[in-house]
């Protein structure tokens, strides 16, 4: 695989400093330049996060030292220098839009861990083991731009990073009519550490805005199929949705409920997560996990504490299968948020596109 050169864009926030991890000495991908806003720009990154880094592994050396750009001021230079690049400004949602069709229009591909074009019906919203046929759609995408080589392509939200996975292989043999998650979403979703947000130590939060629209929406776009020039997005099956934020670090975890138009028998479902694989493990895209659905026997897992670094936070943990009252059967999963939630889940996305041609 040839080499990429690669921008960060937003480099600063917590997803920011997660890219800046997983780039380092990335097989494919070389970080070249990071962007922020103008109170950062000019400063060397290391200075630009000096008191403000979130991880608990430091900024890479040879990163730290690029000196930060402003992200809309400098556009034209860093599409300049770079193959593509990652977006996760903290922006308001229209201004994001804005910014990145602006480098999509600057003939710079955008890989995006941002909420705002999620929706638009030409921009894939992928999971590359779930849905990577999206993608087609960029060529649409790029008529609609004017572009020769620029687009936008997202990722989904955080949220439903662990129980759709374990949904999809079900959906696709035994047809879900609908299913309830419960989430249970660590503080870093929100940016936070547990110095920065002391009050949700002890604490449960019953709302984060927005999250539950998100839950319930964005699958559909994900079951959804190309027709024409957009995506079209699937009308079932039925997902409700309830998101609270808890006192965890790292880790989301649902508690799902689902029902089926043909009730499978616990053996098949665990049969198909076992067996259950994508594009990213045939291409063996190098942050894709070897086994994406692992499920623990153990009546206590999956735990965030224990399971949200498995396979380098790239897997998703399953656990507690059995039959329910209200629903044909329940189950809970977790995902790494910051890892295949965000910035991880962006990095197999661009993989998946690198080795698909899209930044050729």
């Amino acid at each position: 695989m040839k080499q990429y050169n690669v921008g960060i864009i937003g480099a600063t926030g917590m997803v920011g400093q997660r890219f800046s991890l997983l780039l380092d000495k990335h097989p494919w991908f070389n970080v070249v330049c990071v962007a922020a806003s103008p109170r950062s720009a000019g400063k060397k990154l290391k200075d630009a996060v000096a008191g403000k880094w979130k991880l608990k592994d430091p900024l890479p050396e040879a990163i730290g030292e690029l000196t930060v750009l402003d992200a809309t001021a400098d556009i034209e230079k860093i599409a300049g220098m770079v193959d593509f690049v990652f977006c996760a400004v903290d922006m308001k949602k229209d201004e994001i839009k804005a910014l990145e069709e602006r480098y999509a229009k600057a003939e710079c591909p955008v890989v995006s861990n941002n909420s705002a074009h999620r929706h638009t019906d030409d921009v894939p919203m992928v999971i590359p083991e779930i849905n990577p046929e999206h993608i087609e759609i960029i060529e649409a995408q790029r008529k609609r731009l004017g572009t020769k080589r620029g687009f936008i392509a997202v990722k989904s939200n955080c949220s439903l990073q662990s129980y759709v996975p374990a949904l999809a292989p079900l959906h696709s043999k035994y047809k879900v009519t609908k299913a309830l998650a419960c989430t249970y979403q660590a503080i870093s979703g929100a940016g936070k550490t547990f110095e920065s947000w002391p009050e949700i130590l002890d604490n449960v939060i019953p709302y984060i805005g927005g999250e539950e629209e998100k839950s319930e929406k964005e699958p559909m776009k994900i079951w959804g199929h190309i027709e024409g020039d957009k995506i079209v997005d699937a009308v079932e099956p039925n997902i409700t949705a309830q998101c609270l934020r808890v006192p965890v670090s790292d880790g989301h975890t649902a508690a799902v409920f689902v029902s089926f138009e043909n009730k499978p028998s616990k053996e098949e479902i665990l049969e198909e997560w076992k067996n259950f694989s994508g594009v990213p493990q045939e291409l063996d895209l190098p942050s894709a996990p070897k086994q994406f659905l692992n499920y623990f026997t153990e009546d206590d897992r999956p735990q965030a504490k224990l399971d949200r670094e498995l396979e380098g936070g790239m897997a998703i943990s399953i656990g507690r299968l059995r039959e329910d009252t209200q629903y044909d059967y329940k189950f809970v999963c977790l995902s790494h948020n910051t890892l295949r939630g965000a910035a991880g889940g962006a990095v197999l996305l661009a993989e998946l596109l690198a080795a698909k041609g899209y930044f050729d």
